[in-house]
């Protein structure tokens, strides 16, 4: 069993959201202001909806902690949810085309698809970016940042090649598309108002990149150790996700070997360099010291407001489908939603690896760790 797990339950339209995070090591200083500035990213972006002018989420840490430090035990979180009125909302019997609302009722044997819409909304995720943020609060006592930002919106395609990781991250946060290129931000902002006037939606692709990853997190030697594997499956259960890249990803079946393959090089300070990492920091299923590069292909959202063809469940007439309130685009925000998730699976990997009750225990065996890569 992983050293590090986590729970989320609560609906959207509940009383509020709940995650529990088990296996912290005691002594890491839990910062509510930085872990509410990540809630907060969450809620921005060109295109969001209603539901953004109504809450201002804010964690609330119920178990775990003293004197604002971890102490070993399991920490809980809390996200109360002003707009709660779960069971003052009508019954759905209209399922939208691309949601869980007629799976789930099938599956559960449900007739009113609320009873499904409410644990599959979207809205979960406000639990997973505060957990994530106690997770990038751990990361950061051994060095790992990381960072999410839009690389397209629709057909518009953002250029940042050549962009250190600081200036996507301050020219990411400084758009309202979360995107560190000014030219296609214009063009995503456009391209977000013409599917809002058509009563569409639009989806996107994000990119998320780890800086400061040891060398080794994950195993080669069975399936479920595999850290890319992992990260897949993490970030592929996000709601609308419907495809994972890691470094060149799909392109890499384009290229000859030679193309794609990142060179080994001599040794600076110690450690070995590459010629480049269209490996996105992975070989063999482990971190190989290079940032890790994920991307991540969000389709466009459900609930449209010129809603698409469906059937009553309730009469097995054809009609139009439920509309609920809802986003135009959400891709901005599932680029946070996207930095939570890889910094739990990368928090997951680094206590695995390297274990530690405290915090300054991990420390001292990651450097130590650090210091043994250095001398081959």
């Amino acid at each position: 069993m992983p050293q590090l797990r986590y729970f989320t339950a609560g609906e959207s339209h509940g009383q509020c959201l709940i995650g529990v995070v088990e296996g912290l090591p005691a002594g890491l200083k839990l910062d509510r202001a930085a872990i509410n500035r990540d809630l907060a990213r969450r809620q921005q972006g060109y295109g969001r909806g209603g539901r953004m002018k109504i809450e201002a989420d804010e964690a609330e840490i119920v178990s775990g902690v003293r004197h604002d430090e971890t102490i070993g035990s399991p920490v809980t979180l809390m996200v109360k949810n002003r707009d709660f009125k779960i069971n003052e909302l009508p019954a759905v019997t209209k399922p939208r085309p691309g949601h869980a609302d007629l799976a789930g009722v099938i599956k559960y044997d449900r007739q009113d698809a609320r009873d499904i819409l409410e644990r599959s909304s979207a809205r979960e995720t406000t639990m997973r970016v505060a957990i994530g943020g106690v997770c990038k609060l751990l990361l950061a006592e051994v060095g790992v940042d990381i960072v999410g930002h839009i690389v397209s919106l629709g057909t518009v395609q953002a250029k940042t090649d050549g962009l250190t990781f600081a200036q996507i991250r301050e020219r990411s946060e400084a758009s309202e598309v979360r995107c560190a290129d000014p030219e296609a931000e214009k063009k995503m902002i456009e391209a977000i108002d013409i599917a809002k006037g058509q009563g569409d939606t639009i989806g996107g692709v994000f990119e998320v990149i780890a800086v400061g990853v040891p060398i080794g997190l994950g195993s080669h030697v069975h399936w479920d150790r595999k850290l890319d594997a992992n990260l897949a499956r993490a970030l592929m259960s996000i709601q609308a996700m419907k495809g994972v890249e890691v470094g060149l990803g799909f392109e890499a079946a384009r290229r000859f070997g030679s193309q794609v393959h990142d060179e080994i090089l001599p040794a600076q300070d110690g450690v070995f360099t590459r010629a480049g990492n269209n490996a996105g920091g992975f070989e063999g299923g482990m971190t190989n010291g290079q940032p890790v590069v994920v991307r991540v292909a969000m389709k466009p959202l459900s609930t449209l407001m010129k809603p698409m063809r469906s059937v009553d469940i309730q009469t097995g007439q054809e009609v139009k489908a439920t509309v609920e309130r809802s986003d135009v685009c959400a891709t901005p925000a599932a680029a946070v939603i996207g930095e939570a998730v890889v910094a739990v699976e990368l928090a997951k990997a680094l206590l695995d690896k390297f274990g530690g009750d405290s915090v300054r225990e991990l420390k001292r065996n990651v450097e130590s760790y650090r210091e043994a890569c250095q001398r081959w």
